[in-house]
């Protein structure tokens, strides 16, 4: 790989250290009564925000209390970062191109995996309702968007990444830029080659 490749991914590779430091996500919350809005932000192991306010708020149309303690996830990624911080780091220190293919496949399946959890937990959050809560409406369910904002009732939901998950999905679009940059780099690398072969010939 070049020079610049290998900086890039190391340089990325510990941006992402970041994400232990700040939010990943952030789930906000506007609605007539509460002007200054409601939310909650998710670390890679904890949840901050309203939770007490939004859980008071769930409770009245069935929907589960949120507990940090509980969610397994949040005591997996910060191993599952490590592993892709290290990955990264041995990427770009070894400079091989087959390597850096393989992080690329692995960086994109744990983002699509962490996606398809995320969007199981909140269709769990707003589906699986007490039926002997205290308001229910007939066919209403009340799951977050996964990405961007949707009306619930009288709430407006947004759903948006934050500084941290910025960072990994940026790293995550730069990376497969780097390995299409490389793919192309090596053909002509190989096509230059050839017809240098010819010209000697």
């Amino acid at each position: 790989m070049k020079k610049i490749t290998r900086i890039t991914i190391l340089v990325c590779s510990l941006a992402m250290i970041a994400a232990y430091f700040t939010p990943i996500w952030s789930i906000d919350l506007e609605a007539p009564q509460y002007p200054e809005g409601l939310g909650m932000k998710i670390w890679i192991n904890k949840i901050t925000g309203d939770l007490n306010t939004i859980n008071g708020l769930n409770h009245y149309i069935g929907m589960k209390k949120i507990e940090p303690d509980s969610i397994k996830e949040l005591t997996i990624m910060p191993f599952i970062l490590a592993s892709l911080i290290l990955f990264g780091i041995i990427t770009g220190f070894l400079g091989r191109k087959k390597i850096l293919g393989v992080f690329v496949v692995v960086f994109l399946i744990a983002g699509i995996a962490g996606g398809v959890d995320f969007y199981m937990w909140e269709y769990d959050y707003g589906h699986d309702l007490d039926p002997t809560a205290a308001i229910i409406v007939p066919g209403m369910s009340y799951q977050p968007p996964l990405f961007g904002s949707e009306q619930l009732l009288n709430f407006v939901a947004h759903s948006y990444p934050d500084t941290g998950g910025w960072i990994v999905i940026g790293t995550g679009i730069l990376m497969v830029l780097v390995f299409i940059y490389e793919l192309k780099f090596n053909k002509k690398e190989q096509n230059k080659n050839v017809q240098y072969e010819h010209a000697k010939a």
